[in-house]
């Protein structure tokens, strides 16, 4: 399938009840700039929102493998998705190109036409981004969701702007009314995605030489999946892909949900620095509808990698 630069091509319609239970698709061009948007029911505002290569946790538009229980992304950029997805009226799924270009689309959408239960929740998903992230500010990864479900995923492109380690920060949960402090509180970036100490094995050289390096690994639940150094030209910046995946551990509310998550490293003298980074996230979660609206999309220039 070929869709015209600015335009907007239906991907599916379907009508139940029903359920997704997976999607195939190998996008070409700019991932950034291939929209997905997925409307339940009767809806005129998307439940999903996001660009196709973050919402496949290939934020940074460069292929790398990606094995987990929700998202997989296979040699040749397969893109797959297994978050079951029920609607009880209809679905439809569009992918708009904002791009200059023409892109060709391969897509596959498996569902099942089946009796949805009464208190199952609607997914959704939405993309934020802050380049560069306001001094002394906690990154938002979302502030706006109203009503009650359950938050089953973040996906994160990390952008590092400085020299050393960036993941000091925690992530926060501010659930059904909380105000200064959050119900659940992380102890750092890389232990919320399910690593530690700084991602680093420490391995020994040939020479028993002790090497410090960033190690990616890829698990049915959390990952780094993604580690660019760049080539010391003009692909300089660090950059990073990170999943975590609230499956066998779903985080619940029942009126209100906001999640932060900090941007720190270190000064001399074991002091934090707040830092300034390029960050993308993607954050999921199910709820009864409605839905508050999202924030405005960034526009083509705000969304480009660079």
């Amino acid at each position: 399938m070929v869709i015209k630069t600015k335009t907007i091509f239906t991907l599916a319609e379907i009508t139940g009840p029903g359920a997704i239970q997976h999607m195939w698709m190998t996008p070409t061009g700019n991932w950034r700039f291939s929209i997905l948007r997925f409307y339940w029911d009767d809806e005129t505002m998307p439940s999903v929102e996001v660009p196709a290569g973050d919402f496949f946790a290939m934020g940074w538009g460069q292929f790398s493998p990606l094995t987990s229980l929700a998202v997989c992304v296979n040699p040749g950029s397969g893109f797959n998705c297994y978050w079951p997805m029920p609607f009880r009226k209809k679905c439809r799924i569009t992918m708009e190109n904002i791009d200059e270009k023409d892109m060709v689309l391969y897509y596959q959408v498996d569902y099942t036409l089946t009796t949805v239960p009464s208190d199952a929740g609607y997914f959704h998903a939405q993309f934020r981004r802050s380049n560069p992230l306001p001094y002394k500010k906690d990154y938002i990864l979302i502030d706006s969701i109203k009503g009650k479900g359950q938050y089953v995923g973040t996906y994160m492109a990390y952008g590092s702007h400085k020299n050393g380690w960036w993941g000091e920060g925690e992530i926060k949960f501010f659930m059904d009314g909380d105000r200064e402090y959050p119900t659940i509180c992380g102890t750092g970036t890389e232990d919320y995605f399910g690593g530690a100490y700084d991602f680093d094995t420490r391995k020994k050289n040939s020479q028993g030489i002790e090497e410090t390096n960033y190690t990616e690994f890829s698990t049915p639940y959390s990952g780094l999946h993604q580690v660019i150094k760049g080539d010391g030209h003009y692909q300089v910046a660090q950059r990073f892909g990170m999943y975590r995946w609230h499956i066998a551990d779903p985080i619940r509310f029942e009126n209100n949900l906001r999640v932060t998550i900090q941007a720190l490293g270190w000064r001399n003298g074991g002091r934090y620095l707040p830092l300034e980074d390029d960050i993308s996230s993607v954050v999921f979660w199910y709820q009864l509808e409605p839905h508050n609206k999202f924030p405005l999309l960034p526009g083509k220039d705000a969304l480009e990698v660079n």
